[in-house]
């Protein structure tokens, strides 16, 4: 979509198309220019996209027109207030802008400037002209922000910037699947922000999740800031826990944004809403509650349970006995017990209660012997290191914690928590299906196994685990404390 800009007097893309109404009720497309930046290019008419959209009321479009009407009317002494400030400004060379001159103003009463940030951390660069970093959460925002310095901004983009409009499918399936992205209107404050912010950066550094759902982010926020960060470094920085090692080592090797990740996320949203769209409406009518949902997911889980209680439903029981003798190898040795398995060479079939006495009646008084005798040597190694699904069996199995509930604490153990040597990361990113660890980790491990208790107690070499899951991306390391030194006695107090 191409739109007519007056700042630079051409015709050009329009980025970030969004549909409106201005307060006379006319529709437009308000979008910014791909040529210039500026951010109020309109392109005027009705489109589908206004669907679902409430134009201005009657009354809300004639207080329009009565506050403009007044507004003209008092139109020269708003000159004169303009005159002033411009020649203001341009008596004294440091206020450049009408901002400057209000914060000059500002500091003169001893009243401090209002802040306009949207709650996001940032450590005291305020972005004009360093690097700006954007993660996902203000927790996360805040850990980065003291171990980065005050060089950097660090912001946090609270998740997706961009999604499926929520009015309508989102998905041209007539054009190869492709989706179309809105930036959601709870949204809209964080992404001005960011593309302020980012106007006024050097570079851009985009460190959020390790995975498929954070690299799809970080494209959208490439996307979302596209005329921001036009002819600017834009970095991909990527690490598994958050301590100052591994964020300085994540920073001093970067990486582009990997599309095939991206393409993975946006095959499985698309699927969600292809799937979903229509079904979830269709389910919450049928059981008459509101909200369920009934995605890729949750439709495959019910054909299960539905196959496997059809299953049962036609199973027809059948009976079958066991005969056990309790036998002592000699008077006063301990009793043992041995199950029948074969009767005259063939597996014994005991359909009811006379076929079993037939034999215990034939095994009355007959001589048993221990033919054979096999003894074998067992080894025990320890559980291999969580993955997201075992950390959740565990914490149910030991806890009686639910998913939701062992998530979130994962999460802020993850995001980082003031120990008393600094906010740090205590484990791993919690979301991955692999078992492997770090080298570091395990030479870590070693070290504090020889320390504590012995080098007898330490193996050969460090124990390698595979994942058992048939598909796994193994993508990252497994969930494991970042320290094995910050024992649970340690951490006690501030947890």
């Amino acid at each position: 979509m191409q739109a007519y800009c007056f700042k630079c007097r051409g015709k050009h893309d329009l980025l970030n198309p969004t549909p409106i109404f201005f307060a006379n009720g006319s529709p437009a497309i308000q979008g910014s220019c791909s040529n210039c930046g500026n951010e109020k290019v309109y392109k005027m008419g009705r489109t589908p996209e206004h669907d679902g959209i409430e134009p201005p009321s009657a009354e809300a479009r004639a207080a329009a027109r009565t506050q403009k009407s007044a507004a003209a009317v008092k139109k020269p002494a708003q000159s004169a207030g303009t005159a002033k400030t411009f020649a203001a400004a341009k008596a004294s060379p440091a206020a450049k802008t009408s901002k400057t001159t209000k914060a000059a103003a500002n500091a003169k009463s001893d009243k401090p400037a209002k802040s306009t940030s949207t709650g996001s951390a940032t450590n005291g660069a305020g972005g004009r002209g360093g690097p700006l970093v954007i993660v996902e959460s203000p927790t996360k925002a805040r850990t980065i922000g003291k171990f980065l310095g005050r060089k950097y901004t660090v912001r946090a983009s609270v998740g997706h910037v961009r999604d499926l409009p929520k009015n309508r499918l989102g998905v041209n399936v007539d054009h190869d699947f492709e989706p179309t992205y809105v930036i959601p209107v709870k949204k809209k404050d964080t992404v001005k922000e960011l593309r302020q912010l980012a106007r006024q950066a050097d570079s851009i550094w985009l460190a959020t999740d390790p995975d498929r759902e954070g690299e799809a982010i970080s494209w959208h926020l490439r996307t979302a800031l596209a005329s921001e960060i036009a002819g600017k470094p834009l970095q991909r920085v990527e690490f598994h826990e958050i301590t100052p090692t591994a964020i300085q080592h994540a920073f001093a090797h970067p990486r582009q944004i990997d599309e095939n990740a991206v393409n993975a996320q946006q095959a499985r949203r698309i699927l969600d809403r292809l799937v979903g769209y229509k079904l979830s409406p269709l389910v919450s009518d049928k059981l008459s509650m509101r909200g369920l949902s009934a995605g890729r997911v949750q439709s495959v889980a019910v054909r299960l349970i539905v196959e496997r209680e059809r299953e049962i439903q036609v199973f027809v029981p059948v009976e079958y006995w066991t005969i056990e003798a309790e036998l002592q190898r000699r008077a006063g040795s301990p009793n043992f017990r041995a199950r029948l398995h074969k009767l005259r060479g063939q597996d014994p079939e005991l359909h009811n209660a006379a076929d079993a006495d037939a034999v215990v009646k034939a095994l009355k008084g007959a001589k048993y012997s221990v033919v054979k005798v096999e003894t074998k040597e067992r080894q025990r190694r320890p559980a291999a290191p969580f993955t997201t699904s075992t950390l959740q069996q565990e914490a149910s199995r030991k806890l009686g914690f639910n998913a939701r509930r062992t998530m979130g604490a994962a999460q802020s153990l993850y995001e980082g928590i003031d120990v008393g040597e600094g906010t740090t990361g205590l484990i791993t990113y919690m979301r991955t299906d692999s078992t492997n660890v770090a080298e570091s980790a395990q030479r870590e491990a070693r070290e504090f196994i020889g320390e504590r208790m012995g080098a007898e107690f330490m193996p050969a070499a460090p124990p390698v685990y595979k994942s058992r899951a048939k598909n796994a991306q193994e993508a990252h390391e497994a969930v494991r404390p970042t320290s094995v030194f910050r024992t649970p006695e340690q951490l006690r107090p501030f947890l």
